[in-house]
């Protein structure tokens, strides 16, 4: 994929204490609390850690598996049921987009491990079904192609410009509003459409193309889509298999007379 990782944020659920305390306890006795405040417990500290597993290299298949710190982050055990912690792990992603194989999984771990009634604090369970807090990666990316700068040739508007001649002119697609779910990614995108009137002055640019579209046709030139660009896209095939690819003439880059 010729994409660059611009943010790769892993959330992980952090068990809470269980227990709620209401604004308008604190609010009833004001003097109490100040003074129980000294003997209270701090809310235990907890280390939240991602290690990054590597591969064993020459050592034997038995050998414990090499893990390097990757991230972490510290935070104290939240009221009630939990909260998502977020860990950056965008460096982590952007060894993996250049080196696939390098991807051999994480681990994610909690300092401590357990709260005071003996349950582990960071829920890791990879089952959805059953955990709706299991953990999971929000990447964001952007296109990493190198792409030539030049002045394109082309007229460019919109609704208000008021052009009557060829222009190309924007129009966002919305996959979600025409029910098309198995697309995962873009959701939308500006695919961008031609139209206006294409005047016989236009022979002075396009003589050729004009001229044989008359003779062939024996009215005017058109006005269409005089170059396109592919998108790259990730949809759910017919086996619910996730498909990586590339559709070509998807997006018009510029118009002209034909």
């Amino acid at each position: 994929m010729q994409s660059q990782v611009a943010n790769a944020t892993l959330f992980v659920w952090l068990r809470g204490t269980g227990v709620y305390r209401s604004r308008d306890d604190v609010d009833d006795d004001d003097e109490d609390l100040e003074d129980d405040e000294e003997d209270e417990d701090p809310a235990p500290s907890v280390t939240v850690s991602v290690m990054r597993m590597r591969a064993r290299g020459s050592a034997t298949p038995d050998a414990p598996v090499p893990f390097e710190l990757e991230a972490t982050t510290k935070l104290e055990q939240p009221e009630g049921a939990g909260v998502w912690v977020k860990v950056d792990i965008k460096k982590m992603a952007e060894d993996w987009f250049r080196r696939p194989r390098d991807n051999l999984g994480l681990m994610v771990y909690a300092n401590p491990s357990t709260g005071v009634d003996g349950k582990l604090l960071v829920n890791t369970d990879t089952d959805g079904e059953a955990n709706p807090n299991m953990p999971f990666v929000e990447l964001y990316l952007k296109d990493g192609r190198k792409r030539r700068v030049r002045r394109s040739t082309g007229l460019n508007c919109d609704e208000n410009s008021g052009e009557v001649r060829c222009c190309r002119y924007p129009l966002e697609v919305d996959f979600e509003r025409f029910g098309w779910d198995f697309i995962i990614f873009p959701k939308k995108y500006v695919a961008n459409y031609c139209s206006g009137d294409c005047p016989y002055v236009y022979m002075q640019k396009y003589p050729h193309t004009a001229i044989t579209h008359m003779a062939r046709n024996k009215t005017g030139p058109c006005c269409a889509p005089r170059k396109m660009s592919a998108i790259n896209m990730l949809y759910f095939d017919h086996d619910l298999n996730v498909v990586f690819g590339v559709l070509p003439g998807m997006v018009v880059e510029r118009c002209g007379c034909f």
